[in-house]
């Protein structure tokens, strides 16, 4: 093979490998498009909302969605999955520097700490646990998954409560604080009774040192 003969050989190979890196970021930003509104219409409209109008909300094809997801359910699940991480990397939640943050400083810093993660994954996820609650009613995988998130969120509280104390909880200390730290006292002091973000933390912060008692 002659001089030639390589180069051209060689801007083939390069242009495919192009043409692919750049086919992989054009679906990789679609799925990000889809998923992020498919957050945001879940999240107003509850589960009633239909995958054509996300397809074309995000400005795709709805046969696109469908060749991504599967079917509604799967892209539900996927986009309440996302919201409760904050993105699309397979990283759990107990091992992301918010959560981490509970272990570190005095009890007051560690429960301000809790606080804010909580207010930052319920300002994200609320309407989305709306909508799941809602569609788990009719659709036995959306509610295997709401059984599962409850399990998964009351596990994390406990982790995060003996974080925060420095020592092992009680049962009812808890469950106690899994009530309290639940989606639905945060839409209820958020959404209906109108509290801001920070009087919702200091709130959750204070709540949580007078549940788990003296130091």
């Amino acid at each position: 093979m002659g001089t030639s003969d390589r180069q051209a050989t060689a801007a083939t190979r390069t242009r495919r490998n192009y043409d692919s890196s750049r086919r992989r970021d054009q679906a990789a930003e679609t799925r990000a498009r889809v998923l992020d509104t498919a957050i945001r219409m879940f999240s107003e409209r509850g589960w009633s909302v239909g995958v054509r109008e996300i397809a074309a909300e995000a400005g795709v094809s709805f046969e696109t969605v469908y060749a991504k997801f599967g079917s509604k359910t799967r892209l539900f699940l996927t986009a309440f999955d996302v919201a409760v991480v904050g993105d699309d990397q397979p990283v759990p939640l107990v091992d992301r520097s918010g959560f981490t943050a509970m272990s570190a400083g005095d009890r007051r810093e560690r429960a301000a700490a809790g606080a804010a993660l909580a207010a930052e994954i319920y300002g994200r996820t609320t309407g989305l646990y709306r909508a799941l609650r809602e569609g788990a009613s009719s659709d036995t995988e959306l509610a295997a998954k709401l059984a599962e998130a409850y399990r998964r969120q009351r596990s994390d509280v406990r982790t995060a409560g003996e974080a925060v104390a420095g020592r092992t909880l009680t049962d009812d200390e808890a469950e106690g604080l899994w009530a309290v730290i639940s989606t639905e006292v945060y839409d209820l002091l958020v959404n209906n009774a109108g509290w801001s973000q920070s009087r919702y933390r200091d709130w959750l912060a204070d709540t949580t040192l007078r549940l788990l008692g003296p130091a």
